[in-house]
């Protein structure tokens, strides 16, 4: 049955009319010297109930998401204060009421960036803005001056594609999207100790700083000074993973200085110590940076717009026994890659970029769990990893622990 509410006189009508366009005057004029909200209400509190009673009255309309009655917008709409504070007004007015009604999730901007043609960079018209886990402080990033791109996929040709997980296989092995299944060997020890190790074979690869936090570099986009180079984004993603509740062991040691070459084999015999003294290591993370420029030359930055801020795009980069070195267990990488980078992208769509299959095995046949892991490019700026950073802790907190 629908009951319908009984039109008022046209007399109360009018009067009510009256009364409300008395309080819009009244309302103008004491809030007029306000500076905020708080004051501007509290000019209108306890030696005015008559004007706040009938300002309220007006406020007892029909309430939608985000809106107010036209007689409280009228109302509103003439104090500069107010107006300014709408939607603090109507915080006002709920916390006078018994809320009742069910909690829901916050509506985040949906849709996806036109991908570009695999192999080749695009800049969409506008970022994805994504809604975070964190922070409960709106962050801001200092602009370090370099020209930004996101980079994703503008179809799935050259592509094997499983859900939404693009894979570019560079490699001499052959694989197809029926190698995935959400599943892989990769699982946390039971063992007490540890269950991580970030280390980093290239640890002096840096990133481009905003002016004023310039550091002393020992090459191009490169830094032995760990408070600037990818070792600090290691420290971020151990912080992170603590956090959950996951033991990590870093290793800070710079094995590309003073020697580039030779860096994998001298990181393979620290992550094989670290190894045998943690036998609870399950997951091995080797964070480095990408180098990426435009068919200028022009070094560019890989962002992912996470709530109005500029994450780094990461990629993971997956080796085989393509190149003679024995790895028979490179599948199992690849497809806890996989999952890994699902769970991040139904959260953020555009953070990753596609995974990179190559013949080389970068030292992933000591574990199933094994990563190499690009967060941003020389372009980024060190706080735009340091987020990709913690997204990235975050999503491996919650996979592996089940903290959905």
């Amino acid at each position: 049955m629908t009951i319908k509410r009984k039109p008022k006189p046209q007399w109360l009508r009018r009067a009510a009319a009256a009364a409300a366009a008395g309080a819009v005057v009244y309302v103008v004029a004491a809030t007029a010297a306000s500076t905020d909200l708080a004051s501007a209400w509290e000019m209108l509190g306890e030696k005015n109930q008559w004007a706040l009673g009938i300002l309220k009255s007006q406020l007892e309309g029909v309430w939608t998401t985000g809106g107010l009655p036209v007689g409280a917008a009228m109302a509103i709409g003439q104090s500069p204060v107010l107006l300014s504070s709408q939607e603090a007004v109507l915080e006002l007015r709920q916390t006078e009421e018994e809320d009742d009604s069910p909690t829901g999730g916050e509506d985040t901007e949906g849709g996806r960036e036109e991908r570009p043609t695999p192999g080749l960079p695009a800049e969409p018209s506008a970022p994805v803005a994504e809604e975070p886990a964190q922070p409960e402080t709106p962050l801001v990033f200092a602009d370090n001056g370099v020209q930004a791109r996101t980079l994703t996929p503008s179809s799935p040709e050259g592509y094997i594609v499983t859900g939404d997980v693009y894979i570019n296989n560079r490699s001499d092995k052959s694989f197809d999207e029926t190698l995935f299944d959400g599943s892989f060997a990769a699982k946390l020890s039971e063992e007490e100790g540890p269950k991580v190790l970030i280390l980093h074979t290239h640890g002096s690869e840096a990133y481009t700083m905003p002016p004023g936090q310039e550091y002393e570099p020992s090459g191009e986009s490169r830094t032995t000074d760990c408070a600037y180079n990818v070792v600090r984004v290691g420290d971020e993603l151990a912080r992170t993973l603590e956090e959950a509740g996951i033991g990590v062991v870093h290793d800070p040691a710079l094995y590309d200085y003073p020697e580039y070459s030779g860096a994998y084999g001298r990181s393979l015999t620290a992550a094989e110590r670290a190894m045998e003294e943690y036998p609870s290591i399950s997951l091995v993370l080797d964070i480095h940076r990408d180098a990426i420029s435009d068919g200028d030359g022009s070094p560019y930055k890989v962002i992912s717009n996470v709530a109005g801020v500029n994450a780094a795009q990461m990629s993971f980069i997956i080796g085989s026994d393509g190149g003679g070195l024995e790895h028979e267990g490179w599948r199992e990488n690849l497809k806890l890659a996989a999952a890994l980078q699902q769970h991040l992208t139904e959260d953020y769509p555009t953070l990753m970029r596609p995974i990179s299959v190559r013949n080389s095995r970068y030292n992933q046949h000591v574990s199933p769990g094994a990563l190499l892991i690009e967060m941003g490019a020389a372009g980024n700026s060190l706080d735009e990893a340091l987020l990709s950073a913690r997204l990235l802790g975050q999503a491996i907190g919650e996979m592996f622990l089940n903290k959905e």
